[in-house]
């Protein structure tokens, strides 16, 4: 019995130590996560433009002339129509609010129904951000578009909504 118990005290003297190496070894992990995955919103900010070269860009024409009117920007996540210098555009001329409303918004109705049954995570609903310079247009942003299919429709529909209110404006 007592060499049982010198026994089973030597594996706990052993095990403890074993626990408390690696109890230290998940903190310099939970540092060194905690170091690598934290980004500065600066350092966001000058990565920004290396995420999209790497993906792909559509240059946007008015269908009447073909003259570039903005440049799409596709990655995984989002679309980022970015009008032309040139052109200016205010934000409250229709037809974008019918684009905001009728094609992201119909998009954003189906995954909100997709969020109710469970397919997809709430942050994965469809969001669009217009970023203006005072009241003109200079950024159409167009997040969690999620299927290729939506990319096509964004982007023609975009088209012809900045070529109406191009034409409107004149």
């Amino acid at each position: 019995m007592l060499e049982l118990k010198e026994d089973l005290t030597e594996k706990i003297i052993k095990y403890k130590e074993q626990i408390e190496k690696l109890e230290r070894n998940i903190s310099v992990l939970d540092t060194i996560l905690k170091q690598s995955s934290f980004t500065k919103a600066s350092e966001l900010i000058r990565n920004a433009p290396k995420t999209i070269k790497q993906e792909r860009k559509i240059a946007i024409t008015k269908n009447s002339d073909g003259t570039s009117i903005a440049n799409a920007f596709v990655t995984k996540d989002e679309v980022s129509i970015i009008l032309e210098d040139n052109v200016t555009l205010d934000s409250d001329a229709p037809p974008l609010n019918w684009f905001i409303d009728n094609i992201i918004g119909d998009m954003k109705k189906k995954d909100i129904m997709q969020v109710e049954s469970g397919v997809i995570k709430k942050d994965d609903v469809i969001s669009c951000i217009i970023n203006n310079n005072g009241s003109k247009i200079r950024e159409i942003l167009i997040k969690n578009y999620r299927q290729e299919e939506r990319v096509d429709e964004i982007i023609n529909t975009a088209t012809w909504s900045l070529t109406r209110m191009i034409e409107n404006s004149e």
